[in-house]
């Protein structure tokens, strides 16, 4: 089941349900490898003002709603989002749920201190996979491009973790995906800075409200303030004009 907020093709599914969905892709390995993006009202900001990035996220094979923003869109619509996809959450339920399988991993994002300490995270906390290697996210320089996509072929990884913000995850998943032999691609946002601990989760109380936004917006104001204090309500806005021509 799907449903559209801004144009944006989103699947409506539980956490165990796409949890089902990526592993089915790891273990045929059909043809290409897939990809999966988490959505919100960031995303589809950036996504309605720029419509190659449009494209994009429409060309996701998965798309999963992160987010009350998306929530309270899908609601104006008479959608019940039947849970909210946060990918810092769903990436650790992902390789609890699937552990012993004999599946791999690499991480792709970050700075090359931020992604070593990442990765030795990610070794300690999810043994029931195996770690196929890692490699710093700052890939402008195409020389450095080319030996990352090179180390992630030789290592061909089940899963494919790509940790470099929106919109530059699934710009670069979306150019490169035809040619890297992974499973799946999964853009995770700033998912290396929590597990660096570079940046801390909000309190369960508050993520439970579904605000973690107002946690992350106290701890960097000055990088998260116009994503959130002018990106939320020009998300609502365009919401309404979308829903109701206003």
């Amino acid at each position: 089941m799907q449903f559209t907020v801004l144009g944006v093709e989103i699947d409506n599914v539980t956490r165990r349900q796409a949890v089902e969905l990526l592993e089915g892709c790891v273990r045929r390995r059909e043809g290409r490898a897939r990809s999966a993006f988490f959505v919100n009202a960031h995303t589809l900001n950036l996504a309605a003002a720029d419509p190659a990035y449009f494209q994009v996220l429409n060309g996701g094979d998965f798309v999963f709603a992160d987010g009350t923003g998306i929530d309270w869109a899908a609601h104006l619509q008479g959608v019940r989002v039947l849970e909210n996809m946060v990918g810092t959450d769903f990436v650790p339920l992902l390789f609890r749920e699937t552990a012993g399988r004999g599946y791999s991993y690499f991480l792709l994002g970050a700075d090359a201190k931020t992604i070593a300490i990442a990765a030795d995270y990610a070794r300690r906390n999810f043994p029931g996979w195996r770690q196929a290697g890692c490699h710093q996210g700052y890939l402008a320089d195409e020389r450095v491009n080319r030996a990352a996509i090179a180390q992630i072929n030789a290592a061909r990884p089940d899963a494919l973790l790509v940790g470099m913000g929106n919109p530059l995850q699934e710009q670069w998943i979306g150019q490169h995906l035809p040619e890297l032999n992974v499973g799946v691609c999964l853009g995770i946002g700033g998912l290396f800075d929590y597990w660096a601990g570079n940046v801390s989760r909000a309190p369960q109380w508050l993520r439970r409200l579904g605000h973690e936004w107002i946690w992350r917006l106290f701890q960097q104001p000055a990088l998260k303030a116009r994503r959130y204090l002018l990106g939320n309500p020009l998300f609502l806005a365009r919401v309404l004009r979308e829903r109701y021509g206003l």
